[in-house]
């Protein structure tokens, strides 16, 4: 929420159009009546937008009249009566408030901004921290106690990746794997100090033993990393994949089995990376490309994206007390692959800033994962997944968090390589102006209700959020997205049908191929003659040379390669 200015009157207009036209409440929007006074514990939304992404208090709206504009009943004791419920949060929101005439009546909206997360959660002064509130969907619902502890212990930096394992020993670990590692780390670092000592002393520096007492025993970090068998003491800190028949949970395969597959993988990070990866490829489906004389299979989801995901998921999950005895998530349903860690996004990093920001939960964890070469300790894993999947001609994964948790999806659609949806997208812009990026855009919006400005950047490398701004814009002025949601929420949604608009189907020769080379990007002479039933590819070849003459169309590539283009 930006909440520098008060939302202007044309905001409000817009904003009182969506809900009346979506007959229920946005997930960054609270609608209170207010016509009978001040509602009660307002604190609770005020608390529940600032411990998210920000959002909006409307008054004067009557959601059970389709949200008709009934006016408050004291738009001044009203304003004054939010600044008092705002002030009894710690730390306090910034709120804007905005007093408009609507219909003849009196609409009050208070803009709430999101707290940036190292600051969360906005609690009641008068208890703990455990009184403070979070947005779910539409609805303002109270913070888990695991909630609360995710802000908090980010504070500071988590230590649960160090902490020893008290039941194992030193046999836990993988003595041979360890040597090997530590011989691979001398001969890239000669001049590395630490590695210069005995094995015990080196392991204990780079953190895969401590000392308890007189005795070394292996850290969470370690065990997890050089253990032969780290579930033998950590039983739940496994991947499990599920694999359903349709595109939920509810739906059942046709035997009626709830899952088509439902496996575990355990031992150490690397094995069950490795192990977890090969089987979710297996299982996924591939599309064959025939290119010249070879067939290259093309999986559903691109591996690289699908290995980053799951080390992701291991390396940034939490691995405090409150979830040790939660494993790493695979889904997959007919339509899309998610990856679930336990524990949400750490420190001041959220949604919106996964690419730019890097905060590291388990550093001793990632630490000994980065010498091993199975991840770059840059913050570099969400950046390689959108790669993966842009390179796939595939959108670019979702992200969710809600601080308990961090779910990674990615859709199985792809958005270039259908020739059904660039039909759709010559059909509904060839009168307008669009560059690649915006029409890309439209595709992304055909197939999900909402784009943001990061997602408009994920889908675009190199774009930064001012020129991703200005290309939305473009879209709503060519009329083919609208612009929803109050400033810091806002998103677009595509305001084109999502069918094929109806054809008229040209009678006269010269149309017919026009219309085809529109549908279809290009059109050659065997494909011209049996378009126009000549029955003669060298007739259709003359034809199409004289539409080139005279700058109709244009001739790509030589002789049987030739095709013809739009100019």
């Amino acid at each position: 929420m930006a909440g520098r200015f008060p939302v202007s009157r044309k905001e409000l207009l817009a904003t009182i159009a969506d809900l009346q036209a979506q007959a229920c409440e946005l997930d960054d929007l609270e609608v209170k009546s207010a016509r009978g006074g001040t509602p009660a514990r307002l604190y609770e939304d005020i608390s529940g937008f600032a411990n998210t992404g920000g959002g909006a208090l409307v008054f004067g709206l009557d959601e059970r009249r389709g949200f008709e504009v009934v006016g408050v009943g004291d738009a001044q004791q009203l304003q004054a009566d939010i600044a008092t419920n705002a002030a009894q949060l710690r730390p306090q929101p910034n709120v804007t408030i905005a007093h408009h005439i609507v219909e003849g009546k009196e609409v009050v909206i208070a803009e709430v901004d999101a707290l940036p997360p190292s600051q969360r959660p906005a609690h009641l002064k008068s208890k703990d921290e455990t009184h403070a509130w979070t947005r779910v969907g539409n609805s303002t619902q109270r913070m888990s106690t695991y909630q609360v502890f995710g802000y908090m212990s980010a504070r500071s930096q988590p230590v649960f990746d160090e902490e020893v394992v008290a039941s194992a020993g030193l046999a836990a670990l993988d003595r041979d794997r360890i040597a090997a590692f530590v011989d691979r780390l001398r001969s890239e670092r000669p001049r590395a100090r630490y590695l210069r000592s005995s094995l015990e002393e080196t392991m204990v520096a780079l953190g895969i033993v401590r000392a308890a007492g007189e005795t070394l025993l292996p850290t969470l970090a370690g065990l997890l990393t050089f253990g032969h068998y780290p579930q033998e003491f950590e039983p739940q800190l496994v991947i499990t994949f599920l694999q359903y028949a349709g595109t939920d949970e509810q739906e059942k395969g046709p035997r009626g089995e709830r899952f088509l597959d439902n496996q575990k993988f355990d031992g150490p990070i690397i094995d069950m990376v490795d192990e977890a990866e090969a089987h979710v490829m297996s299982r996924i489906a591939t599309a064959a490309r025939i290119d010249g004389l070879l067939r290259t299979d093309i999986p559903e989801y691109p591996r690289a994206a699908i290995r980053e995901a799951l080390l992701n998921a291991v390396a940034h999950r939490d691995y405090s007390g409150y979830v040790r005895g939660s494993q790493v998530q695979v889904k997959l349903f007919a339509d899309r692959l998610e990856v679930h860690s336990p524990g949400g996004l750490f420190g001041d990093v959220t949604i919106e800033t996964l690419e730019e920001r890097q905060s590291t939960r388990n550093r001793r964890l990632m630490q000994l994962l980065e010498h091993q070469h199975l991840v770059e300790n840059r913050g570099s894993g969400i950046n390689s997944m959108i790669a993966e999947m842009r390179e796939a001609h595939m959108e670019p994964p979702r992200f969710r968090d809600d601080r308990s948790s961090f779910t990674v999806t990615f859709f199985s659609h792809t958005l270039l390589l259908t020739a059904e949806g660039i039909e759709w997208l010559n059909a509904v812009t060839a009168d307008l102006q669009l560059n690649e990026r915006q029409k890309l855009a439209l595709l992304y919006l055909r197939h999900n209700n909402r784009l943001t400005n990061s997602d408009y950047r994920r889908l675009h490398h190199g774009l930064d959020s001012r020129e991703a701004s200005r290309e939305l814009q473009g879209l709503v002025r060519a009329g083919t997205a609208v612009m929803k949601g109050t400033r810091g929420g806002s998103h677009y949604a595509l305001s084109l049908p999502r069918e094929m608009p109806p054809r008229e189907e040209p009678t006269d020769d010269l149309s017919r191929v026009v219309a085809y080379v529109r549908r279809h990007g290009s059109i050659q002479a065997g494909e011209c003659s049996e378009l126009l039933s000549w029955g003669s590819s060298q007739r259709a070849g003359r034809f199409l040379r004289k539409l080139a003459v005279r700058g109709v169309l244009r001739a790509v590539g030589e002789k049987r390669g030739r095709r013809y283009l739009l100019p």
